[in-house]
């Protein structure tokens, strides 16, 4: 793979990403991407499609349940 190249963006930096690349990660423009830190370094991936959802049933849960789980953390 290619080096990517960090370009200015307003007050931010940004890199452009080549469309086989965006085609390999099953991403369009306007899309979403997850980054995520791994050992070899940075990992770029599309978010699951359920997680919103796996993530709203875990924050009600956390909800209901918080002086549980505050004292299962002592």
């Amino acid at each position: 793979m290619n080096a990517l190249k960090v370009t200015k963006i307003g007050n931010s930096a940004g890199v452009i990403l080549p469309k086989d690349l965006l085609a390999e990660l099953g991403v369009e423009v306007g899309g979403t991407l997850s980054v995520s830190r791994t050992p070899r370094g940075i990992e770029l991936s599309v978010p699951r499609a359920d997680f919103e959802a796996q993530m709203a049933a875990a924050r009600e849960v956390m909800r209901r349940r918080r002086i549980a789980l505050r004292e299962l953390a002592k």
